[in-house]
């Protein structure tokens, strides 16, 4: 056979393409030629395949090889095309037998192992889903790819026992090679991280509530006040009140996450909500996504699910704060490069922490403040209001007071508020399920004004607000929902007068609310 053909996949975000890999060894000098838009890591695999064949027994046609990855026109990058290359260069040269459907995913080491590429995840689903189940990875990988329903996984750790099982003649394969211990690129199940119980934060029972609303409804969240409140207390405690990922949702956060980790490889699927807090510094790539060629997901994605929390909310760079408002709205981030698009999940509660002011002493009387008003204004202006306007609950922070900070007390615990949440989210899963919604902050505004209206007895703070020009349409939407979860926690079918008012407050009681 003068021409060899195997499979792998290529990905492009979350998307994988299965990608059909050709050898042809021709009559000409000696040559190793890829074809298929690779990029430079992809074309430096010839030499990696060229000696792993070598180490393993089954060197390489001597004759000029040439790799063709279709579809052409896709961008092919990674090292995970090896194993599929090599395969179908043993099998144009007879060196073994036919390789069916297999879909071959891997990186090759010079000695002939097979290393483990990230990514495999999403690889292995967008196989199945093709119609492609039977899977090849390295061994480091095979916990991973067992995770996707349906595949038939089968791992290796060496070249030369993959070419023995798919018939090359053993007698001169170095099955028995002594290649030394396996380098360790990570567990794939490090110790899980302690959770920040809400019982450690003392006082802030406003801030505590707001944060049981914020969880009930998946509901953004702005926190202002002066250094030391326990602004970020309560932010790195959210995660702790949020119920466990459903299977497709933890697939989802486990798929963004093998394709973001440079080491681990998953044991398990992720069925805790994921937590990212960017430094303020971080850049537009780092937070939304990029790099270079085909964009890579940032921290935006990597919280899908989850939180994304931003400390010192005014540091970041503005036109970073602003490219997170398209997600906000659609929960998907599309990624436009020269290389490529690329489109990442991006579900994420979105918890913004801020000082009043430059100097942080612009609460209560802010008698030691130093900063002038015009200070004060550019300072807050960083968070534009359109983000702002985005924002369901807007809270002031107040210093914890001498009596709730000095004498020991029992705060409630993070499990006692989940509990609560948990019952909230059953029964907005109830009511949303027919619209194919799962949260009241998915409701659309259409609905809020059809189905699920509100008498005008209930909604005339609202509507006061609105001709005031103190409340823009959108945020009327979003008070709306804020409603909705109050009623919830408190077990009522819907929301009254008293809820749509304790939803307004907490909307509007932000230091960064005109």
């Amino acid at each position: 056979m003068a021409l060899g053909r195997t499979y792998a996949v290529a990905l492009v975000g979350l998307n994988g393409y299965i990608v059909e890999v050709e050898a042809d060894i021709g009559q000409t000098l000696p040559a190793f030629v890829i074809l298929g838009l690779p990029d430079a890591s992809l074309n430096e695999a010839r030499e990696r395949i060229r000696s792993a064949a070598q180490n393993s027994g089954i060197p390489l046609s001597r004759r000029k090889i040439t790799a063709n990855l279709i579809p052409a026109s896709l961008p092919k990058r990674g090292s995970g095309f090896d194993l599929a290359i090599a395969m179908a260069a043993l099998l144009a040269a007879n060196d073994i037998r036919s390789t069916g459907r297999h879909v071959f995913l891997a990186e090759l080491g010079l000695d002939g192992r097979l290393r483990p590429v990230r990514g495999i995840l999403p690889a292995v689903m967008a196989a199945v889903r093709a119609g492609y189940p039977d899977v090849v990875v390295a061994q480091a990988n095979a916990a991973e790819a067992e995770l996707v329903p349906g595949a038939r996984v089968r791992s290796y750790t060496t070249l030369a026992r993959l070419a023995f099982d798919f018939g090359a003649d053993p007698q001169d394969l170095a099955l028995d090679a002594d290649l030394g211990e396996e380098p360790d690129d990570g567990d794939g199940h490090p110790e899980p991280a302690m959770v920040p119980d809400m019982a450690d934060v003392s006082g802030q029972a406003e801030g505590r509530r707001a944060l049981e609303v914020a969880a009930a409804g998946a509901h953004h969240v702005l926190l202002t006040g002066p250094p030391g409140a326990g602004k970020t207390m309560l932010a790195e405690r959210l995660p702790g009140l949020l119920p466990d990922l459903g299977d497709q949702e933890a697939m989802e956060v486990t798929a963004i996450h093998s394709l973001s980790s440079l080491t681990t490889s998953a044991i398990t699927l992720r069925r805790r909500p994921p937590y990212e807090s960017p430094h303020h510094t971080a850049t537009a790539a780092a937070i939304i996504g990029g790099g270079s060629g085909l964009p890579r997901p940032g921290a935006a994605s990597r919280a899908h699910r989850g939180v994304l929390f931003l400390d010192e909310a005014p540091e970041y760079e503005r036109r970073v704060l602003d490219a997170l408002r398209q997600p906000l709205e659609s929960g998907e981030l599309i990624l436009h490069r020269a290389a490529g698009t690329a489109a990442y999940p991006a579900r994420f509660q979105l918890v913004l922490a801020a000082n009043p002011c430059p100097c942080g002493k612009a609460s209560g009387k802010g008698v030691d403040c130093t900063c002038t008003p015009t200070m004060r204004r550019r300072y807050f202006a960083r968070l534009s209001g359109p983000l702002l306007d985005r924002v369901d609950i807007q809270l002031d922070v107040e210093r914890v007071a001498l009596a709730d900070f000095g004498a020991p007390r029992a705060e409630e615990t993070s499990a006692a508020i989940a509990a609560r949440v948990r019952a909230a989210r059953d029964t907005q899963l109830d009511r949303l399920r027919p619209l194919g919604l799962e949260t009241n902050a998915q409701v659309p505004g259409r609905v809020l004004r059809g189905g699920l209206r509100l008498g005008a007895h209930h909604t005339g703070i609202l509507d006061r607000a609105l001709e005031r020009g103190s409340l823009t349409a959108r945020g009327y939407d979003r008070v709306l929902r804020l409603a909705w979860t109050v009623a919830d926690l408190a077990g009522r079918g819907s929301p009254d007068a008293d809820d749509v008012g304790r939803a307004l407050a907490l909307r509007q009681s932000g230091g960064a609310t005109p």
